[in-house]
């Protein structure tokens, strides 16, 4: 798969994740945030006006701090195709 490509699949990921209405476990939430983060080289910090809140994203950052930018994009698109696939 060439960088193009990874991304327009990475972009229609996300936006499928935007569109879906209902709520998604705490777990994947967390999976989909280190990802996407990591993806987009945001490495800004966490914003939630809950210090616990915070301190998860921060724990699924270290998680993802090894992998590179192209294999987080991966990751984040092979989460979101198994979540829709085994939820539909």
């Amino acid at each position: 798969m060439t960088a193009k490509e990874l991304e327009i699949e990475f972009r229609d990921a996300v936006e499928r994740v935007n569109k879906h209405t209902e709520p998604f476990p705490a777990d994947f939430l967390l999976r989909l945030y280190a990802y996407y983060k990591k993806a987009t080289n945001d490495y800004g910090r966490p914003n939630s006006r809950k210090p616990i809140i915070n301190a998860f994203k921060t724990n699924a950052l270290f998680q993802v701090q090894d992998i590179s930018q192209d294999e987080a994009k991966q990751e984040y698109i092979k989460l979101v195709n198994n979540y829709f696939l085994y939820r539909e």
